[in-house]
């Protein structure tokens, strides 16, 4: 026991030292990261209150469960690890960010349809958008509308596109919402032509992102399992008592918890894998900031 102390003791003594080392050194100043949504900073009872609706109830939930659990069993960490896991297991086992992104350019090609249609009836660009909101397909109905709002608003025509692309938030939306301020810009008579032939190419888009969803379907499909076998045999080893029983000290739950937290950061690496990186944008307030 005395040489686990004393290792640890030197472990930190060299953490302490490479930090001073480290906190010596002179860096540039980087600019601010633009922040979206202002999370940063927030008072933590603020940002519980900006999480959906139902992820703040497993929270809650989560919690009342590990402090009984924690004042029945003595086990002080539930307090922590059930809020965790009631929240956390859903996430790793919920569709991957990139399935949504692409329904979403699936309406949006839908909708840059039925924009051509309309502006080729000799409609202008802004009586054109409007016009869109009743026949805009769900996934993006919400943007739609709000560019109209804008639109009604008294907004720019440019500004208010800009803030559309903004809400889509892809790079093909923003390849979208180009063209339109390129229109609003020249009134020319060709929108409806190129919006058509634009269509197309996100059409393409959509498809190639298909097939790199379905070709990536299968290491999530094996990070979904392990999650779920991992669950199970922990719950199941749980009960039993007998496997957890060493780490029921002070000590052992501390242990047991970085362990845990070990095997999760596994959990969550596997299913990052699995995962591609967005394109960068080129409209909006984030590209603006990283221009500069």
């Amino acid at each position: 026991m005395m040489a686990l102390v004393a290792a640890l003791a030197g472990a930190l003594l060299v953490a302490g030292v490479i930090g001073v080392v480290a906190g010596l050194r002179l860096a540039p100043v980087r600019p601010p990261a633009p922040r979206r949504g202002g999370e940063r900073g927030r008072p933590w009872s603020k940002r519980l209150a900006a999480l959906p609706a139902g992820r703040r109830q497993l929270l809650i939930v989560g919690g009342v469960a590990g402090v009984v659990l924690a004042l029945a069993t003595g086990w002080v960490i539930a307090v922590v690890l059930v809020p965790a896991a009631v929240v956390g297991v859903p996430m790793l086992l919920s569709a991957p960010e990139e399935a949504q992104r692409t329904t979403r350019l699936e309406a949006l090609e839908e909708w840059t349809r039925s924009l051509s249609g309309v502006l080729s009836v000799s409609v202008g660009l802004e009586q054109a958008l409007i016009a869109t909101v009743r026949s805009a397909p769900e996934p993006i109905r919400a943007e739609v509308t709000a560019l109209a709002a804008r639109l009604r608003a008294r907004w720019s025509t440019e500004d208010a596109i800009r803030a559309f692309a903004d809400d889509i938030d892809d790079t093909t939306g923003d390849l979208v919402a180009g063209y339109l301020i390129l229109g609003a810009r020249r009134r020319g008579t060709g929108l409806a032509a190129v919006l058509e032939s634009l269509a197309e190419s996100v059409a393409a888009d959509v498809r190639i992102r298909r097939e790199i969803q379905n070709d990536r379907d299968k290491p999530r499909g094996t990070a979904r399992l392990v999650t779920l076998i991992t669950v199970g045999v922990l719950a199941f080893l749980a009960m039993t008592g007998d496997y957890v029983r060493p780490y029921a000290s002070p000590f052992g739950q501390l242990l047991l918890t970085a362990l845990l937290g070990l095997y999760v950061a596994t959990l969550v690496w596997m299913r990052k894998m699995a995962m591609g990186k967005p394109l960068p944008r080129f409209i909006g307030a984030a590209a603006k900031a990283s221009a500069r």
